[in-house]
């Protein structure tokens, strides 16, 4: 007892000590242990509106974002008029998407001192994270009225004009923070990336040499210069340069993606292949990595590698007709001459199919012999991408939308007792019953069944191909396959036979956005640069091909015409046209699903996602809480992210 009574008194006796502490451990970055004296401070000094403040800080530094606000509002709560907690609490929103909470303490901070440079600067991050680039930059003018020697003001203000494509005005202001400070490496590498941009690779060289210079430990300024000099076709210097940015950073698969390219080019095989070898680990899905080491084994004579690799790619994406073809000629310098002629009439038939089917360039160009797909990639390029679609803008590249619903095999049949929790519909049992060979299911997950036994189902069925449910089934397997073409043949004839039928233009539709999905994962015109403001600010600018799903739209509305009545129709017309960029559309989809059916838990997931990209994170929060209440165990991670929890 004594010893609690002293200590505290100590406390109480000690109210500077254990402040000064809390800001000497959080200056050290030691924010767990500045929480604890913080902590001590606080139990004693309940009041005290600057131990919260610290201790906010201190959770924030830490990510605990709601913590961080139940902090900054209690100092708020305390006093009033401390202007710094507004600030830090509008910053804290600002990372929650909650941009309008940010702007209103931003708004009452500013109202208590205008002439704080700070807080300007701040809220121009925040109109430029929410996009409003006109907003932040009048804020960034305020700025740099107030604080005339800091570079970041204007590189901000530059990176703002960037996105309002007025490229003259970033560059002064990048050269502007140059000349400020001419010791700061921002400045320099921004100036750098807005040549590279415009593929002026001579000029943004001697500003990636100062970035360099001034920050020898950054992976990313050697990155962009390699990618420079490999523009120039000074293909030794460029690997010098992928070679440091490894040696700095060695997580980076696209790095080692190009280092290998360029290695292929000068003939380092060995060594290429020890480069793409390292990416296939970290990306396995990614059918590029495998069809250019089939190309670097052929090189070296390791036919039996490269066939191996060219199957890998095949196996990823059975409708490839490049690798077909690669694999019909070292099949044919092997001596398998039946192997060869199998791979060269498929290849010819899928490029016919391209051809005759697909008139959209984003296609046809995958079926020409001659297209290399060994383009180089950025450094923030979306590597090995292999889920089916993802939200982006200020949803983070994690937080991803639940796939749509399609008629898949399943190992065991679903439990039949009654559940108001599961959607019934009466016409859709009847249809799945009719599936003798195997159970089926419309569901949203990959199927349950090995691919070693869709093969042998695959094989069944084509014994009994006259029924019109086993050429929908010969649909089904060909696709969970990835034999997209094959797929859509299927249910091409099923369609003709039952133009009626709704379920034959569910797995159609699906199966073409799947196809549009699975291409635009290989299509190498990454072209992004990160710009990086501060650590609440990372955005990207993307030159982005659109893809066309316009067919696969038509045929989810014809079902929905022939079955309005079942929900997973709804919601996979929400998917498509939040795949198409058309978020209120997709709204006003997953919107009817749940109507349909109120415990449809991934239609509250989607429509959440969708409304917190539109910025409207109180009703997209509602919605991942009731996701969540249904069972959908993703949606606490976004609460945990983008959410307030109190």
């Amino acid at each position: 007892m004594f010893l609690l009574i002293f200590s505290a008194s100590l406390a109480q006796l000690n109210k500077p000590y254990f402040y000064q502490r809390g800001r000497e451990l959080i200056i050290d970055g030691k924010f767990r242990q500045a929480i604890e004296a913080l902590n001590i401070l606080l139990r004693n000094q309940p009041t005290d509106y600057e131990g919260f403040f610290l201790r906010g800080v201190s959770k924030y530094n830490l990510d605990d974002l709601a913590g961080a606000y139940s902090d900054f509002t209690a100092a708020i709560d305390i006093n009033e008029n401390y202007t710094s907690a507004y600030q830090y609490r509008a910053i804290t929103n600002s990372r929650m998407g909650l941009y309008a909470a940010a702007l209103d303490d931003f708004a009452r901070a500013l109202a208590i001192r205008p002439t704080m440079a700070g807080l300007y600067y701040s809220r121009g991050v925040t109109f430029f994270l929410n996009q409003q680039f006109e907003q932040s930059i009048k804020d960034f003018d305020q700025f740099v009225r107030l604080e005339p020697r800091e570079p970041s003001g204007y590189i901000n203000r530059g990176t703002s004009y960037l996105y309002l494509k007025d490229t003259v005005k970033a560059v002064a202001n990048y050269e502007r923070a140059i000349e400020v400070n001419p010791y700061n490496p921002d400045g320099y590498m921004r100036r750098g990336l807005v040549s590279m941009m415009q593929g002026k690779y001579i000029s943004a060289i001697p500003y990636l040499d100062k970035t360099i210079e001034l920050s020898p430990e950054a992976a990313y300024p050697y990155f962009y210069r390699a990618m420079a000099f490999s523009n120039l076709e000074k293909i030794m210097l460029a690997l010098e340069d992928f070679d440091s940015s490894i040696a700095r950073d060695s997580t980076n698969s696209v790095a080692f993606f190009n280092r290998a390219i360029l290695r292929t080019q000068i003939g380092d095989y060995n060594r290429a292949i020890e480069d793409y070898t390292r990416v296939a680990v970290n990306n396995p899905g990614n059918v590029l990595v495998f069809y250019n080491r089939a190309h670097v084994n052929s090189q070296i004579g390791d036919y039996k590698a490269a066939i191996d690799d060219y199957s890998s790619a095949i196996e990823l994406y059975p409708d490839f007709a490049n690798a077909y073809l690669f694999r019909a000629n070292l099949r044919r310098n092997l001596g398998d001459i039946k192997g060869s002629q199998s791979d060269t009439r498929i290849a010819q038939a899928k490029i016919a199919e391209y051809r005759s089917k697909l008139n959209d360039s984003t296609f046809s160009k995958y079926a020409d012999t001659s297209k290399r797909f060994n383009k180089m990639m950025s450094f923030d390029a979306d590597f090995g991408n292999e889920d089916f679609t993802r939200l982006t803008g200020d949803v983070k590249q994690d937080v991803k939308l639940l796939p749509m619903y399609r008629f898949q095999f399943v190992k065991e049949r679903r439990d039949t007792r009654y559940d108001p929790t599961k959607y019934r519909n009466q016409r859709l049992d009847a249809f799945l019953s009719a599936f003798r060979i195997a159970p089926v299911e419309l569901t949203n997950s990959e199927s349950t069944v090995s691919r070693d036994s869709l093969q042998l189902l695959d094989t069944r069925i084509t014994d009994s191909i006259s029924m019109w449910n086993m050429v929908f089934a010969k649909g089904i397997t060909q696709s969970a396959m990835s034999q997209y073409n094959s797929s859509l043949n299927f249910y091409n004839y099923a369609i003709d036979e039952r133009p009626a039928d709704p379920f034959a233009y569910i797995n159609r539709g699906v199966t073409q956005a799947a196809m549009i999905e699975f291409i635009a994962s290989l299509d190498g015109d990454y072209q992004n640069v990160t710009i990086d403001m501060d650590p609440a600010a990372r955005l990207k600018r993307t030159e982005k091909r659109n893809y066309d799903y316009t067919a696969a739209i038509a045929d989810l509305k014809k079902a929905a015409e022939l079955m309005p009545e079942l929900p997973q129709i709804q919601y996979n017309l929400g998917n498509m046209m939040a795949m198409s960029g058309d978020m209120p559309a997709a709204i006003k989809y997953y919107t009817k699903a749940i109507e349909l059916f109120p415990y449809f838990g991934e239609a509250y997931f989607n429509r959440g996602l969708a409304q917190i990209y539109l910025k409207e994170n109180k009703t997209g929060c509602f919605d991942m809480s009731k996701a969540g209440e249904l069972g959908v165990a993703e949606a606490y991670e976004v609460l945990k992210k983008y959410c307030i929890t109190k």
